[in-house]
């Protein structure tokens, strides 16, 4: 049965797997029927429309005649493609006109989530900022046009600015172990996915998406997901950084790990890869489990997460009851800013029946734990802040 996360804020509950639309382009209109079908009866309640084109996004709405109502739509504010290429604008004219035509070529009145598309750079931002394309989304937001606005990006320092501006209520973010490893100064999706190799990454959580998971968490800023398997290097020996590859439940399991994500959205381009998509329900937790494939890299080297807790439960049990990755959780969004805890972490850590405070320090945790997290004293230090 399909599992459900709420969006953030937004008031809005999103299947935790997600369609992504991309391999719906250049299609006929019976792919578009087959796979939006079989993800509607696999349970999955949204779907990423970034696609400009006419073609494929009258098949969506052909596709989705009589079932509207099934599917949260997440559509670009930005993506076009004029001269027949696929391209981004920040002209507000050229912005409204696409994002008017994809009401009418999905036949429908609004959209879910109204995505400022494509925000990686300072220059996007404040593009988008001065030239009223920010203040358009409002706008639909106010109007009905779309339900909650939001921003696509691949850039934790971009992403941070949105949310810090109050401008989203939302994000589709890039989420996987290897771009959670990414030099900051990573910009371009080309250039990380090309990236996605042992010696191009530091060996250590990048802080700045660790930062970024925690801050939406505490702000309500729902997370959906994209490229969680790393264009599928993640899933290949051949081009895995890591010494073993990893499989598409273990992607989406790391993904739905992290604070604030709502959903995964993973590209089907056939009803069997939505049926391979949604298998992460019925898998096991060992299936699930992605600790051993990002735990070393091809050389032998140890992995990049040792001493941060990826909340990946290998800790339990805990003999005194303890959701040690929940306790983490929210020691890490108290840790952004000591002196202004969120609300919501301290209320949430309340709600636990077992606290940090109640950790007897047997140790146990730790010599099971595959990054060499220092449990006990976080258990400490969680008690100090969280009460």
């Amino acid at each position: 049965m399909m599992i459900k996360r709420p969006v953030g804020k937004t008031g809005m509950e999103a299947s935790v797997i997600g369609l992504g639309g991309e391999h719906l382009d250049n299609r006929p209109r019976e792919a578009a029927d087959e796979v939006i079908g079989a993800a509607i009866d696999s349970g999955i309640n949204i779907m990423d429309v970034f696609m400009p084109g006419r073609e494929v996004r009258e098949n969506i709405g052909a596709a989705l005649k009589g079932r509207r109502d099934k599917i949260m739509i997440q559509g670009a504010i930005g993506s076009v493609d004029l001269n027949e290429q696929y391209d981004i604008s920040r002209d507000l004219a050229v912005c409204k006109r696409y994002f008017e035509d994809l009401l009418r070529f999905l036949k429908t009145d609004y959209i879910d989530f109204g995505l400022l598309f494509y925000l990686d750079t300072q220059e996007a931002v404040n593009a988008v900022y001065d030239n009223g394309i920010a203040a358009y989304a409002a706008g639909l937001k106010k109007s009905g046009a779309i339900r909650a606005v939001g921003a696509s990006t691949h850039n934790p320092d971009m992403a941070k600015r949105l949310v810090e501006d109050g401008v989203v209520d939302m994000l589709m973010f890039s989420i996987n172990p290897a771009f959670d490893m990414m030099p900051d100064n990573r910009d371009d999706i080309g250039r990380m996915i090309d990236g996605i190799n042992s010696s191009a990454l530091p060996g250590r959580m990048d802080m700045k998406r660790a930062e970024l998971y925690r801050l939406c968490e505490s702000r309500g800023v729902g997370i959906t997901v994209m490229k969680s398997l790393g264009a599928g290097k993640l899933l290949s020996q051949d081009h895995t950084p890591f010494a073993r590859a990893m499989t598409v439940p273990q992607c989406v399991h790391y993904a739905l790990t992290r604070p604030a994500v709502a959903s995964v959205l993973v590209g089907c381009a056939s009803a069997g890869e939505v049926e391979e998509a949604v298998k992460y329900l019925r898998v096991s937790d060992a299936e699930r489990d992605y600790s051993a494939a990002v735990s070393s890299f091809k050389e032998n080297r140890p992995g990049g997460f040792k001493g941060s807790c990826v909340y990946c439960n290998h800790c339990r049990p805990c003999p005194a009851g303890i959701d040690i990755a929940a306790v983490h959780k929210y020691l890490d969004m108290a840790l952004l800013d000591e002196k202004n805890i969120p609300e919501e972490a301290v209320r949430k850590y309340g709600e636990l029946e077992a606290k940090g405070s109640d950790c007897i320090e047997c140790g146990n945790c730790e010599s099971r734990c595959p990054f060499s997290v220092s449990v006990i004293s976080d258990m400490r230090r969680a008690a100090s802040l969280l009460g």
